[in-house]
């Protein structure tokens, strides 16, 4: 399961992103990584960007936060923030996570993080994980079950998916969290494996669909505990 996960807030009252600024740096499941002021800003963000979830106020300039998760085709989970009740029946339709109302406190909030991290775990348990790029400016998705392994190159990765490899301007660290722990290993500060994609194994290296990876000596524990614990096909040399 994933332990951090990117949020938004999306509210036109600067009081407003105070107070939930506050909130999120207080809760360590949390990173806010941009703030928006209207749907126009927020929507330019999500044109290049991922999230995991808004903090969106159902109020604000130009085009209600409503009317935002019906028109958008994929939109983030999101809690509402506003000061007005008679939308709460109403926002459920829209999938919303839960439903805050101004002025919000704490232990509210903290309610609504619950839910909203509940939800993803539970729903992360039967729905297979997808990885999604930015590759030359166009996002591609691939299924972790047929990425074989990721190689850091300084400030890029290169994510090897049988004979094609995908260049992204992404951290291996970023990579592994949108995947599953079960299932990916770091094997060698440069590299991260599939384990079910291992064939071999011997101390100093491993072949995951027939290229020889090597072991880093801090990351060898792991990953024999790993494969000898797990149902992975491995098979020592």
């Amino acid at each position: 399961m994933r332990e951090v996960f990117t949020c938004i807030i999306v509210d036109d009252e600067p009081a407003a992103h105070m107070v939930l600024k506050n909130y999120i740096n207080r809760s360590p499941q949390l990173q806010l990584v941009t703030q928006c002021y209207n749907i126009p800003e927020v929507t330019e963000y999500l044109r290049d960007n991922d999230t995991d979830l808004l903090f969106l106020d159902i109020h604000v300039p130009e085009t209600s936060g409503l009317e935002f998760l019906q028109s958008h085709p994929n939109p983030p989970k999101a809690i509402l923030t506003t000061a007005y009740s008679q939308y709460a029946l109403k926002s459920y339709d829209y999938g919303v996570v839960d439903y805050l109302l101004k002025p919000i406190p704490y232990p509210r909030f903290q309610k609504a993080v619950k839910k909203f991290l509940s939800l993803h775990n539970a729903a992360e348990l039967f729905m297979p994980k997808t990885l999604t790029l930015k590759v030359d400016k166009e996002k591609i998705q691939l299924s972790e079950a047929d990425v074989d392994y990721v190689q850091s190159l300084g400030n890029y990765v290169k994510v090897y998916v049988g004979s094609r490899f995908y260049l992204a301007s992404t951290t291996t660290q970023e990579i592994l969290s949108h995947l599953s722990p079960k299932r990916f290993v770091r094997i060698h500060k440069s590299f991260a494996v599939n384990l079910g994609k291992i064939s071999h194994y011997s101390e100093k290296e491993v072949v995951v669909s027939g290229k020889t990876l090597p072991i880093g000596i801090t990351f060898k524990r792991e990953l024999f505990k790993r494969l000898l614990s797990g149902n992975f096909p491995a098979q020592p040399i």
